[in-house]
């Protein structure tokens, strides 16, 4: 009887603390906490609805330290010109709760934000609240949303994020070319490879 409610009680246990199979966001799905605000490195408070242009909206999980943010500040840069000439809102987050005193702090931000001049929003992820409503664990990874709200394509910039030098398929730049053109995203999900995003336990 005792073994049978112990055994219980770590079942209980190890499933409250796994990762939710259906926490994932998916193709189709409204941005996440829209109507939410959070800090910009301006210093304003904006949400995503209000960040989001006439044509969509592209949301980017990075952060300062990461190598394979570093090797893909570039290709993030021309990404942000390039959206916001075709009137798709940009914002980059940062989730990495667990290492704000160590480089991903707000005043790192901003020198970051300074130094590539990114032509995006950036703001601070209190508690990796949006990390953990897109269902978001690496930087870079990236949500691209169409004009009404809906979810067109998840995932990586393009398939090698650890090489700008050997990338053979820009996967967002497609999925943009594709959404803007009214078509369907032929490729709408993909892995993302880089740094865990650094959650507070």
């Amino acid at each position: 009887m005792i073994k049978a409610f112990y055994l219980s009680c770590c079942t209980l246990f190890l499933s409250a603390n796994l990762p939710n199979p259906d926490a994932a966001l998916e193709i189709g799905a409204q941005i996440p906490k829209a109507e939410l605000t959070w800090q910009d490195i301006s210093g304003k408070e904006i949400s995503l609805n209000s960040a989001k242009g006439k044509n969509g909206l592209l949301v980017i999980f990075g952060g300062n330290q990461c190598p394979y943010m570093i090797r893909n500040q570039e290709r993030i840069k021309q990404l942000c010109v390039s959206a916001s000439k075709n009137n798709i809102g940009v914002v980059m987050i940062n989730s990495n709760e667990a290492t704000r005193g160590e480089g991903e702090s707000m005043p790192a931000m901003k020198e970051l934000a300074a130094k590539m001049q990114f032509s995006c929003y950036y703001v601070m992820d209190k508690n990796a609240a949006l990390a953990d409503a897109f269902d978001a664990n690496h930087t870079p990874e990236c949500f691209l949303f169409d004009k009404n709200g809906k979810l067109t394509y998840k995932g990586g910039i393009d398939d090698s994020p650890g090489n700008a030098e050997t990338v053979k398929v820009r996967l967002l730049q497609n999925a943009i070319n594709e959404m803007l053109a009214g078509k369907p995203v032929t490729v709408s999900s993909s892995n993302s490879l880089g740094c865990n995003i650094r959650r507070r336990l």
